[in-house]
C-alpha cells in the first residue's frame, strides 16, 4: 500500500514498539491515531511525532464503540489498524490466579477482539484493510513463568489465523509480527522504558518491520514475521 494519506490507528502508541511505528509511519505521510491510557503522556507524545492523540483503554469493553466511531471520525476513515496494546503478568505455577488470566487477556486477547470487530465492518464495506497484530515469540515457544502471557499470545496467533480465512475474501490483509524482547517499559509498573542494549531489539526494528509489510503493493502480503536479535555473542 501506499503510506502517504494511509488512514492508520495504532493502539498502545504512547511508548515503545508503539511509538516508534507511529513515528515511522507519519514522517511516511500517513494520518496516524495513537491511542493510550495516560492522557498527558498521549497527548504529549502525539504533539512530538506529528499524531492524534484519542485516550482509550481497550480493556474497558464498553468505551469501544463509541472510542472506534471518534477515531474513525478523527482519521477521516480507516485503513491499518495496528493492534499493538499489551500486558504481562509472569507468575510462576502455583502462584497463578483468574485475576493473572483476567487481566492479560482484557487487554491482549478480549478487548483486541472487540475493537477489531468494530474495524472491520469499515474495511468489509471498503473492501480493503489491514490488519496488523502484534504478538510475541512467546505466540510460538512457552518459557518459565510464562503460562499467563504466552496462552495470550499463542491465543492472538490462533485467532490472527481464523482472521485472516475469513477476511481474505474481502480484500484485508491480517499480518501477525513476533518480536523477540525489545528493550521497552513493557511489565514495567512505574511505565519507565529499559535503555536500548547492543544484544537486543529496539523499538525502532519492529516498527522497520511493521511498516516494511504495509508498504507491500496490495496483490501480496505476509501472513506472519518473527524478528530475532542477532545476538551473535550470546
Amino acid at each position: 500500500m501506499n503510506l502517504s494519506n494511509a488512514r492508520i490507528l495504532v493502539t498502545g502508541g504512547s511508548a515503545g514498539i508503539g511509538k516508534a511505528t507511529a513515528k515511522l509511519l507519519v514522517e511516511a505521510g500517513a494520518k496516524v491515531v495513537i491511542t493510550g491510557r495516560n492522557v498527558e503522556k498521549l497527548n504529549r507524545v502525539a504533539e512530538e511525532i506529528g499524531a492524534i492523540a484519542v485516550a482509550f483503554d481497550v480493556s474497558d469493553y464498553a468505551s469501544i464503540p463509541t472510542k472506534t466511531a471518534e477515531t474513525v471520525e478523527a482519521l477521516g476513515g480507516i485503513d491499518v489498524l495496528v493492534n499493538n496494546a499489551g500486558i504481562g503478568d509472569f507468575p510462576l505455577m502455583g502462584d497463578i490466579t483468574i485475576e493473572h488470566f483476567e487481566r492479560v487477556f482484557s487487554t491482549n486477547v478480549f478487548g483486541l477482539t472487540l475493537l477489531t470487530q468494530e474495524l472491520v465492518k469499515h474495511f468489509k464495506e471498503q473492501k480493503n484493510g489491514h490488519i496488523i497484530n502484534i504478538a510475541s515469540t512467546a505466540g510460538v515457544r512457552g518459557f518459565a513463568r510464562g503460562t499467563v502471557y504466552a496462552a495470550s499470545k499463542f491465543a492472538l496467533r490462533g485467532m490472527t489465523e481464523c482472521w485472516r480465512a475469513e477476511l481474505r475474501p474481502h480484500n484485508v490483509r491480517v499480518i501477525l509480527v513476533n518480536p523477540s524482547e525489545v528493550t521497552t517499559a513493557f511489565a514495567n509498573e512505574e511505565r519507565i522504558e529499559r535503555p536500548n542494549e547492543a544484544y537486543k531489539l529496539r523499538p525502532l526494528e519492529i516498527a522497520h518491520t511493521i511498516k516494511a509489510t504495509l508498504e507491500m503493493d496490495d496483490r501480496g502480503f505476509i501472513p506472519e514475521v518473527t524478528v530475532w536479535a542477532t545476538n551473535p555473542n550470546r
